[in-house]
């Protein structure tokens, strides 16, 4: 069953997302295996992230790679959003 999860770290710039996501690439995570769908929003300087994720278990690998990356660049982790995906709709 897939999980949508969405973010709302505080402090999190698009600058810092920027650094976030070429650490990931350089940490070969830039493409995680169970995430079928990756969208940041930016309101007032702010990114939140949603994503879409086959299971808890390929988010909790991920998350290995991930958090020590935030943390290290000095975003505020907060607890994400997480739902079962009830009815995608493309297009």
């Amino acid at each position: 069953m897939a999980l949508g999860i969405y973010f709302a770290h505080g402090g999190f710039t698009p600058h810092k997302y920027a650094d976030a996501l070429s650490q990931l690439e350089a940490a070969g995570a830039g493409a995680p295996d169970g995430r079928t769908l990756h969208v940041a929003l930016e309101t007032d300087g702010k990114i939140d992230v949603f994503d879409i994720w086959e299971s808890q278990a390929q988010f909790d690998a991920f998350g290995e790679t991930l958090i020590p990356i935030l943390t290290g660049l000095g975003v505020e982790l907060k607890a994400p959003m997480v739902a079962t995906v009830h009815n995608p709709i493309y297009g």
